[in-house]
């Protein structure tokens, strides 16, 4: 008897995509995008980058979704189950409790960030932030709205709360309407508003011509030329093809346990092939055309190149909090550009927010019967819980020790593992059948080798790149300062909570529907 009779399904091939562009297409398509291009040798870093979109972004998209759609098959909507289903082993399973760690504990601190985005969007229309004229300024501003520190811009993160109120509620009012309901219905409004309102950033940033005579070497041509202009004598160095790999992790949200979840709403019939490659063609759009247009032009047409370069080493953040809204008071109906830029910005985040917590909704409502209202309190009471020290700890640099080892470590490793169990444990006949199953569009028989070998050895090569370079650092926290250290164990003990509890969740889920395992 099939297990998937009373799962829900995705009610248009449009919808799916659109679904599944949602969790892969965020704030990192529009921030971090340009500012690695920037730091990585401009064009140099985009020949690396899309030798990785081939040889491993696409790849691990199909293997995701095959992955995905036989899961929701047996009725598995989350890796923990699906695992066992490419292993058959008892503990397969606690092999893919990292695709519910990893998203969830993501979702910690996304959720506040996303708010952020909401509330600078606010502080645009409203001129909350005119008359900071100085990047200085704006970053104690942003600093003061996170309650990092007190100012005369605010005494606490009083304001910042707010608006992480307000985003997990819509984003718990859109997971509880379930998959038809909230997130095809957010991503079928969502995802076309995204493009136009990039689209119309882009126009304008590109008509901004040179706006200060004294200065003519900050225009447009220039700021293109140094995202894009080539420096291939760079292409020897290994932390450019590094930071471009790390880079498509980011982007495409592969390795987060998302994309297997959204896919196991898939009928049988969907096809994987061409689902996959439109997902990561519309995620490309958004990143190279848009986000690759968008704030570093702008930066150095207002800031010069030594000024625009001296924000990108400070981080994605500092381009879109700090620099951007000083553009935005520089230019006419800056208010209304300022509030479109940041409502880009949420629509990116909210959308990838519903994904992140979409695969403990899974669990809940497929590993324990519960119902949708049941499984959405009991995961809003366990985001809101867990947020509280991720917000109130910030400046410690709790969600930094958070995004390190689950945002960026964890994804790798997870995808590895994946990687392996889908060609060499569960056999990459049986999977190349799963991604070609119905296909709409002509998969090429190369991709079968280059999931089988070339794939797991590119992940295998970044996971060790890493482990080299800044996980000892990481592990005995050099440079850290003594203060914050107790923090910082802290976010540690919170991860391995987390891992322990959804062990245990898991193990209770396969108990109840007497899935053992075979050996």
């Amino acid at each position: 008897m099939r297990g998937d009779n009373r799962r829900e399904t995705w009610g248009t091939k449009i919808g799916l995509i659109l679904a599944l562009a949602g969790n892969a297409i965020g704030i990192g398509n529009f921030l971090r995008f340009p500012v690695q291009a920037a730091q990585n040798g401009g064009g140099a870093f985009m020949i690396p980058y899309f030798v990785a979109l081939i040889l491993m972004g696409v790849p691990l998209m199909w293997v995701e979704c095959a992955i995905g759609r036989m899961g929701g098959r047996h009725g598995h909507g989350h890796t923990a189950g699906m695992f066992g289903l490419l292993w058959r082993h008892r503990y397969a399973k606690y092999l893919g409790i990292l695709g519910l760690v990893i998203p969830f504990t993501i979702a910690l601190y996304y959720i506040y960030i996303t708010g952020w985005t909401l509330a600078y969007g606010y502080f645009s229309l409203t001129g909350n932030y005119f008359g900071v004229t100085s990047r200085e300024a704006m970053g104690a501003y942003l600093r003061g709205f996170q309650g990092v520190e007190s100012n005369q811009y605010f005494s606490g993160a009083g304001a910042a709360y707010v608006f992480f109120l307000i985003t997990l509620a819509l984003s718990m009012y859109i997971i509880y309407h379930g998959v038809r309901g909230g997130i095809e219905t957010l991503a079928k409004v969502a995802m076309p508003v995204l493009f136009l309102i990039g689209i119309a950033l882009m126009i304008r940033v590109l008509t901004l011509g040179t706006p200060d005579l004294n200065y003519p070497d900050r225009n447009v041509l220039n700021g293109l030329g140094f995202v894009w202009n080539p420096q291939p004598e760079r292409l020897t160095d290994a932390s450019i093809w590094l930071a471009a790999a790390g880079q498509i992790f980011f982007t495409l949200s592969i390795g987060a346990g998302c994309i297997p979840t959204y896919a196991s709403y898939m009928r049988e019939e969907d096809d994987v092939a061409l689902t996959g490659l439109s997902t990561v063609s519309l995620n490309e759009l958004a990143e190279v055309v848009l986000g690759g247009t968008i704030a570093i032009t702008a930066a150095v047409v207002f800031f010069g190149l030594a000024e625009t370069q001296a924000i990108a080493k400070g981080g994605a953040f500092n381009l879109g909090f700090q620099a951007l809204p000083l553009i935005f008071q520089q230019i006419p109906l800056g208010h209304l550009f300022g509030a479109l830029w940041f409502l880009l910005l949420f629509l990116a985040a909210v959308t990838s927010v519903v994904a992140l917590t979409q695969p403990v909704m899974a669990l809940l409502q497929d590993g324990f019967g519960w119902s949708r209202w049941k499984a959405t309190c009991v995961l809003l009471g366990g985001v809101f819980i867990m947020s509280q020290p991720v917000i109130f700890l910030l400046k410690h640099g709790f969600l930094d020790e958070l995004d390190f080892w689950v945002g960026s470590f964890g994804l790798v490793l997870f995808a590895l593992i994946e990687a392996i169990l889908f060609a060499w444990v569960f056999g990459m006949e049986h999977g190349w059948a799963e991604i070609t199953k119905g296909a709409a569009i002509p998969v090429p028989r190369l991709f079968y080798y280059v999931i089988k070998y070339v794939t797991p050895l590119f992940l295998l090569f970044i996971l060790v790149a890493w482990a080299i370079q800044d996980v000892p650092s990481k592990i005995f926290m050099v440079g850290v300062n003594p203060e914050d250290v107790p923090y910082l164990w802290g976010a540690r003990l919170m991860m391995i909570a987390i891992l322990v509890g959804f062990g245990l969740l898991v193990s209770a889920a396969a108990s109840r529907k007497g899935e053992g395992g075979t050996r």
